[in-house]
């Protein structure tokens, strides 16, 4: 209770509190950060020593574009420096290489020996390389030494260098690694990520932080509570560049960069480099230099042995027991099982369970502490099975996987490369076991070109599932419930110039209307009795061409069908008369015969024709009705051997359509 006797509020909104638009959230929904005008803002100038090599001697052109060729490695860009095949050529600090040999570490890998110097000269980059070749060290490390030649941090100052991730165990393994070699030169750094300890983050970003590693969704959070900045920031990192934007991070990533200074150095590193990402780099990277080791296309770890199953959907549980028993029985047998959906991840880890088998899952409704637990378990070997979505594909550093299975394929060829990407690190080998499903034929040739360039085994199913995809493409009956009987029918109406007979199945009393109604039309009647009377129609014209919808068949066969032109001009005019009796003269323009009008007489008769049919129908409706179905039955299992035998080409296969 306040002093004045009011309640007080206990409502934490600004709008409450009077608090500045933009600040915070408004019920749940984040305010946009303005872009900071950095022509009004006086930035201090960014210290940047220029870079040199500390080799012994100059290598020629030819011998470094060898051992490019050799390293498989491209590069784009105007003055590249030259690689460094040594830690001592690249002029680190004593510390720094220290921590490399005790880490294990004899020479840098490839991405290593030309990303550094490129790195350490202050221009912006593009690193592609396969997972496991040694990425995070690539930036790591210059930012640790472009941090040195900055100024110290004052109080409210903002990190000087960012590194940017997609998800939170990517971040905590890039903070794992940072601490190791930022104790060296004794900088501090942090880690912002959705479901940590905000309070823990919080306290280290006002105490005062060299390096900020974090995902986009928490930094921006921070941002807007006004809790750090960006104004020291002259070294920013997008690592998995092409995965953050794949989650939808664009419109993030963009908000993040405007609050960097426009004098920065930025950097970009991933595994894969789809054409998505080019906008982004025209955006925000000047005088770029790029570097790619590996295949310029799509390109998987070449010691990884790829196996794809082609099945149905519902073999894979059964398919996967079957695996994790020979699995099991390796003596390494670290295995990673990918899936799709977060509740079927909770499905197969009971299902693992119940066979006996230690195993553990992870995706993104578990809390951050059965994250961590989860990993510490499955790094240390206690539970050699892990159960988990794409949010461990992608950054996820354990040496000794030997095994990943794709229990649902993913959604796209980089997400595969990614998930494989999990074993065969470091020089190691591994093996990656796809389950590929007739849902999945729309991946099957880009799985198949990855293949191809790995050189590994082509399951011949798999060609055929894209064979089956290239075929079927822009065939409208593919899509149809019963693609043969409505072909065969619309043929039927187009092709055909006889008037199709109705279906048996008709009840009696729709066909007596029909009979009906056709009597009406026909220029020949049928008495009550049973005889027949040919009368003139009336309101026949002769040059008016009339369809023949009489009961009457023709000799030849049970088909109606148009008569013949003769015949049709004799049907115009009335038959002579055979008695004087059925003799009919038209009286005062009506048609009279023996005195009575025909007109009443008609309709005499089908008023007790339609009495009759009405008896009919009732004694017959119950006991036909079975016997039409059969009927039915019967005619279209012709037509379908009729339309099956038409639909056949000249080599004898059958089209198409006909194969679903």
């Amino acid at each position: 209770m306040s002093r004045n006797g009011r309640r007080r509020s206990r409502s934490r909104s600004p709008r409450g509190r009077g608090g500045l638009p933009g600040s915070r959230y408004e019920i749940g929904k984040l305010q946009t950060l303005r872009p900071v005008q950095w022509s009004q803002v006086k930035l201090d100038p960014i210290v940047r020593e220029p870079y040199r090599s500390k080799a012994t001697y100059r290598r020629s052109e030819r011998e470094i574009s060898e051992w490019r060729r050799s390293k498989e490695i491209t590069t784009k860009g105007h003055d590249i420096p030259d690689p460094i095949f040594t830690f001592e050529e690249s002029g680190f600090p004593a510390e720094i290489i220290d921590e490399l040999r005790y880490a294990g570490f004899t020479t840098p890998t490839p991405i290593q020996a030309q990303g550094w110097p490129i790195a350490l000269s202050g221009r912006d980059m593009v690193g592609i390389a396969k997972t496991g070749s040694g990425k995070t060290l690539s930036y790591l490390i210059p930012a640790l030494i472009h941090i040195d030649q900055q100024p110290r941090l004052r109080r409210g100052d903002g990190p000087i260098a960012l590194i940017l991730a997609p998800t939170r165990e990517l971040a905590q393994q890039i903070k794992q690694v940072a601490d190791d070699f930022g104790r060296a030169l004794k900088y501090k750094n942090t880690c912002l990520f959705g479901g940590g300890k905000k309070r823990k983050q919080q306290d280290d970003l006002e105490y005062g932080v060299e390096i900020v590693i974090a995902t986009p969704g928490r930094l921006i959070d921070f941002l807007s509570s006004n809790q750090t900045n960006l104004r020291r920031c002259s070294y920013l990192v997008l690592d998995e560049a092409d995965r953050m934007l794949d989650m939808g991070f664009e419109p993030q990533i963009r908000t993040i960069i405007e609050q960097i200074r426009p004098d920065r150095q930025t950097l970009m590193w991933s595994a894969t480099w789809p054409d998505i990402v080019a906008r982004l780099v025209k955006d925000y990277l000047k005088d770029y230099a790029q570097i790619n080791v590996g295949s310029l296309k799509l390109a998987a770890n070449h010691n990884i042995l790829q196996i794809i199953d082609v099945c149905q959907e519902y073999e894979k549980e059964s398919k996967l027991s079957i695996l994790l028993r020979e699995i099991m029985a390796e003596k390494e047998c670290k295995t990673i099982i990918f899936i799709e959906t977060k509740k079927r991840v909770d499905d197969i880890t009971r299902k693992v369970k119940r066979d006996g088998w230690p195993a553990r899952c992870i995706h993104g409704d578990k809390s951050q502490n059965e994250r961590d637990a989860t990993l510490n378990s499955f790094r240390s070997g206690r539970t050699p099975i892990l159960i988990a979505t794409d949010v461990a594909a992608r950054g996820l550093d354990v040496d000794d996987v030997k095994f990943v299975i794709n229990f649902d394929f993913p959604t796209t060829s980089e997400d595969y490369i990614h998930r494989i990407g999990r074993t065969g690190r470091c020089n190691n080998t591994g093996t990656a076991y796809t389950f590929f499903t007739p849902n999945n034929a729309s991946k099957a040739r880009d799985l198949i070109d990855v293949l191809k360039e790995a050189k590994q085994v082509i399951n011949p199913k798999l060609v055929e599932l894209a064979s089956m995809k290239v075929k079927g493409k822009g065939n409208r009956h593919m899509t149809t419930r019963y693609p043969r009987e409505r072909r065969s029918r619309s043929r039927s109406k187009s092709r055909s110039p006889v008037r199709s007979r109705r279906p048996a199945g008709l009840s009696d009393r729709r066909r007596s209307h029909s009979r009906s109604r056709s009597r009406s039309r026909s220029p020949v009647r049928r008495s009550p009795v049973g005889g027949r009377r040919d009368v003139r129609t009336r309101g026949s014209s002769p040059g008016r061409r009339s369809i023949s919808r009489s009961p009457r068949r023709s000799g030849s066969g049970s088909r109606r069908r148009l008569l013949p032109p003769a015949a049709r001009k004799a049907s115009r005019s009335p038959p002579p008369s055979r008695s004087p009796v059925a003799s009919s003269r038209r009286v005062n323009g009506r048609e009279q015969k023996n005195g009575r009008s025909l007109s009443r007489e008609r309709e005499r008769d089908r008023d007790r024709e339609r009495e009759r049919d009405r008896d009919r129908g009732d004694r017959d409706r119950d006991r036909g009705r079975e016997s039409n179905r059969d009927r039915d039955r019967r005619r279209r299992s012709r037509s379908r051997s009729r339309s099956r035998s038409r639909s056949r080409n000249g080599n004898g296969r059958a089209s198409s359509y006909d194969r679903y």
